[in-house]
């Protein structure tokens, strides 16, 4: 399966991450620029009498016993909005960490998406999208992306530099409402972002000054977030180290994609989980 293929459901990285307000039904308004680097789980579609999924891969083992898999949900959703019966067996081979910050669990339903809509000719609704979680519609797109409101307002994001991206996971899942429970101060003002970058180290830079408002309470929860984030900044030419989404994956910004590879084969440990690589997929998406 190829990077562009439906079923690919790649990461989605937070390279920063605000939290600029909550709205009256709790739901919290956040401001993000987001990219999909060529990493991640691949979904497989087959026909069948009735509605299944099969996991396999390094992260199986997460999602043993789960009966509600978003994979699921959004083909049974998908199904009743095209007027279709809910007939395919799913297989997932799951290469991301579960609950780690990189939108594996939105990928997956985006796939699902993108699949069925492919084998059906039906256009997906955006409002079926968001209603499987905030970040199905970006990872739906699969593209750069500024990503607002509770994640249904993506506009595109600025021209990207070639560059590199580490990820790192510490073999923890942390829990996305505590994160935000934990979270303290106020509300951040949307970033400022120039309409290019030109270099992978004046994206940086101006990264640097933003920052992820979910960070410090991640760490509370999960001190090794801490560690993780030291190790990436003192690699060979990190640029930039920051933990992406609620965490706990954290990643490093490269001036390219070797030096990230570089940088993951030092930090590999057997009970890390480490990627390196470019920083976002080739512009041919389909």
């Amino acid at each position: 399966m190829t990077d562009a293929a439906p079923g690919f459901a790649c990461a989605k990285v937070n390279l920063h991450l605000h939290v600029t307000g909550r709205r009256a039904d709790g739901y919290h308004l956040l401001d993000s620029l987001v990219v999909f680097p060529p990493v991640g789980d691949e979904l497989a579609i087959a026909p069948a009498a009735g509605l299944s999924l099969a996991v396999d891969g390094p992260f199986a083992a997460a999602l043993s016993g789960e009966d509600d898999n978003l994979v699921l949900r959004a083909a049974s959703r998908f199904a009743v909005h095209a007027g279709r019966a809910p007939e395919a067996a799913f297989r997932l081979t799951k290469s991301l960490p579960v609950a780690s910050g990189i939108g594996g669990g939105s990928a997956d339903a985006a796939a699902a998406l993108r699949l069925l809509a492919a084998r059906w000719n039906v256009p997906i609704p955006p409002d079926l999208a968001l209603g499987l979680g905030a970040d199905v519609p970006v990872c739906l797109a699969r593209r750069p992306a500024r990503m607002s409101g509770i994640g249904e307002i993506l506009a595109p994001a600025p021209a990207l530099p070639p560059f590199g991206l580490l990820l790192v996971n510490p073999g923890i899942a942390v829990s996305t409402p505590a994160i935000f429970r934990a979270r303290a101060g106020g509300f951040s003002p949307p970033a400022v972002l120039p309409a290019r970058w030109p270099t992978a180290a004046r994206m940086a830079t101006d990264l640097a000054r933003l920052g992820n408002d979910l960070q410090s309470a991640a760490i509370t929860l999960a001190p090794v977030i801490a560690e993780v984030l030291a190790a990436i900044a003192v690699s060979d030419s990190c640029l930039l180290a920051r933990m992406s989404g609620s965490g706990a994956t954290c990643f490093g910004v490269f001036p390219d994609a070797e030096a990230a590879r570089r940088a993951a084969v030092r930090l590999n440990r057997a009970d890390w989980w480490c990627w390196g690589g470019e920083g976002q997929m080739a512009p041919a998406q389909g």
